[in-house]
């Protein structure tokens, strides 16, 4: 149990947090929302004992293990599966001890090492820590490899990695999603919701919150106030304590329309295609949460574009990758591409009616990307107004496909196509470091556009919350969510007519990452998209198409089929040799074995409904015990009672984790 009693919180001369008088039980998965700036991380920084308060308590148990992500990881030449190994401490150390105890031909010492590893069940070490870079998108060939070979984004996942490798009974972690793709992403919920300590967890990706946290901790003007249930709830409970305080009200009511406008525009679709289906879904989950939309900061557009041509482009045939003889780029720049002026060398633009076939030299790839995203037999077109969202594993070729749909990667065989009105707005993973250092925003609107007179470029910043003085600060000071902000009003002010977005929303906090939804769902032109955020992803994505096993091709299915389809990829078992060689079996074998199978299924499917009954028993009484435990009057009786309570919530929560063990077994099982 943590306690706050009367904790405040300064940063400098700013009072971030104040007068915060809340508890958090033991096992809780605790989102921890707000605005930028509010003190999330300090919050953080003063559970690890990086600051003190400057008034009040924080109370925490005096043998408490906590683990947290290292903000920066050395550049070491030990093996990635020992870095990770090393973040259980105790054990690295009697491991230590161990080849210690060997080198001195210590028999007695030896003896006690290895007993203590043993009990730190040190001996099965090495595989959780491969299970973990498994999960968190390392191929088995990299587990080896010298932490220093790593890039940024990797070293990041793989302090991750180590984070989740050390006993603990409290874990931080702060926007743990970010530089991880959707397959990790998924992987990481399904570890968290068996994690059996207490987790706070600061997240801009509100689909991550709602499959994870069982409560929220919003921090707003200094304060903090606990909620029961995923950041959804959070939003309605929210959303209905302004409503009662009757703020916004005719901004509210245009939010509602807003919304309505979204599911009438949708509902006929609904019986046609699964991608319809889950959008009104997410939307039906939206539903009541109007009034904390329109107290959102700020929204924005994408202007309509000069011209939308029908057929924008298509590739035929296309071979897609990185040929050996080319080096691998070291960063993605991303801009705003017109078809008329700015290809590569490589390639020239053609119109839709015009054929260039472009030189068929003989790749291959050796590292990297390319690689592992050799994409061949490409066949893709888009029509004006088409919406489709990439899915596919970590390194699969999602962003080898966008830079050649964009011209930046030229193909290596077959045919890419365009319109000659096309005009391509491209944000690629890392864009915001094409922004000129010591250059303010103003300054890169005004170099895209000298003739511009400074009030209408104001305006148009301004629109994009870069207003006043905020519009000649030196982007140097920015914050990685505000660059990206940035490189996405300069990609809007020229007007494209197709988004091509990789990953647009790392460092984008969660009103930044609505007010994108909004403005995608609303844009006129066609849109290519790559991202982890499901949210972004079912809102705005009319289709899906899949790149996997160097193919691309279109996915009939929502999210939720392709997390199914996940699943069975990585359970997948492969044949042996012996397998393979045995005789194939009569069909009086199969019609038994068919019978066998149905009543098995039979069965499961009645155990899965009686699960489902006592955990709906079990939740309804957790929910009833967590509101108890919630009211400071609770703590002002008997300490026994109390305890009692405590008792029965681990009880009842041991229980559901059990029988939701059994039911994800019985459910992949029945899917399969």
């Amino acid at each position: 149990m943590i306690a706050f009693r009367h904790f405040a919180l300064r940063r400098g001369s700013r009072l971030l947090l104040s007068d915060i008088d809340l508890v958090i039980q033991s096992g809780w998965r605790l989102g921890v929302v707000g605005r930028n700036g509010c003190g999330k991380s300090s919050l953080f920084a003063a559970l690890q004992g990086q600051l003190e308060a400057d008034a009040g308590e924080l109370d925490m148990p005096a043998k408490l293990r906590l683990a947290s992500v290292a903000q920066e990881t050395p550049s070491l030449p030990d093996p990635a599966i020992d870095y990770v190994m090393g973040g259980d401490v105790e054990l690295a150390t009697a491991l230590r001890d161990e080849l210690d105890a060997q080198a001195r031909g210590d028999t007695e010492a030896m003896a006690l090492a290895h007993h203590r590893i043993e009990e730190l069940h040190g001996y099965d070490a090495r595989a959780r820590a491969g299970r973990l870079l498994h999960g968190l998108g390392f191929s088995p060939d990299t587990h080896e490899r010298a932490v220093s070979e790593f890039s940024g984004g990797w070293r990041v996942r793989l302090n991750l990695a180590r984070a989740l490798m050390a006993p603990s009974d409290l874990l931080l972690l702060d926007e743990p999603t970010n530089h991880l793709d959707l397959d990790a992403v998924l992987w990481l919920e399904e570890w968290l919701r068996r994690y059996q300590g207490t987790l706070l967890v600061i997240s801009h990706d509100r689909e991550f919150l709602d499959g994870v946290i069982t409560h929220t901790m919003h921090l707003n003007e200094g304060r903090a106030k606990l909620y029961t249930g995923n950041y959804s709830a959070f939003e309605r409970q929210r959303s209905e304590q302004l409503r009662l305080q009757q703020i916004a009200h005719e901004r509210e009511q245009t939010e509602r329309a807003h919304l309505q406008s979204f599911i009438d525009r949708f509902k006929a679709k609904a019986s046609k295609a699964k991608q319809a289906q889950s959008r009104m879904k997410r939307l039906e989950k939206m539903a009541g949460t109007e009034a904390v939309r329109a107290e959102r900061p700020f929204r924005f557009q994408f202007a309509v574009p000069d011209r939308l041509p029908d057929s924008m482009l298509q590739m035929e045939d296309v071979e897609a990758g990185y040929p050996s003889f080319l080096p691998l780029p070291s960063g993605e720049r991303g801009g705003v591409r017109g078809e008329s002026g700015d290809e590569p060398t490589s390639e020239r633009a053609s119109n839709i009616g015009c054929r260039e076939r472009v030189p068929s030299p003989q790749p291959s790839p050796q590292r990297g990307e390319g690689a592992k995203g050799l994409l061949r037999d490409v066949r893709f077109r888009l029509e004006a107004g088409e919406r489709v969202g990439l899915l596919g594993p970590n390194g699969a070729g999602k962003s080898t496909l966008v830079k050649t749909l964009v011209g930046e990667l030229a193909a290596l065989n077959g045919e890419r196509k365009t319109h000659k009105d096309l005009k391509i707005g491209y944000f690629a993973q890392h864009t915001v470091e094409s922004l000129r250092e010591g250059a303010s925003p103003f300054d890169h609107l005004q170099d895209k556009a000298p003739g511009v007179g400074a009030q209408v470029l104001r305006d148009f910043l301004g629109g994009w919350n870069f207003a006043g003085d905020r519009a000649f600060e030196s982007v140097d000071g920015f914050s990685g969510g505000e660059r990206a902000r940035l490189a996405l009003a300069l990609i809007a002010w020229d007007k494209p007519n197709l988004l091509l977005l990789d990953e647009p929303t790392n460092h984008l906090d969660l009103d930044m990452r609505e007010a994108l939804a909004d403005a995608l769902a609303d844009f006129d032109g066609a849109l290519v998209l790559v991202s982890h955020d499901r949210h972004l992803l079912g809102m705005v994505c009319d289709s899906f198409w899949r790149v996997a096993d160097h193919k691309v091709e279109s996915f009939d299915g929502d999210l939720d089929d392709y997390a199914r389809w996940l699943r069975a990829r990585g359970n997948a078992p492969k044949k042996t040799e012996a397998e393979a060689k045995q005789p194939v079996e009569s069909a009086a074998d199969r019609r038994r074995a068919a019978a066998a199978q149905r009543e098995s299924e039979k069965a499961s499917r009645q155990r899965v409904k009686k699960i489902e009954t006592r955990v709906a028993a079990i939740d309804e009484e957790l929910t009833k015990l967590e509101q108890k435990l919630a009211d400071p009057q609770t703590y002002n009786g008997s300490t026994a009672e109390l305890m009692k309570l405590g008792q029965r919530q681990a009880e009842l929560r041991k229980e559901k984790e059990t029988l939701e063990a059994e039911w994800l077994e019985l459910y992949e099982l029945l899917e399969a």
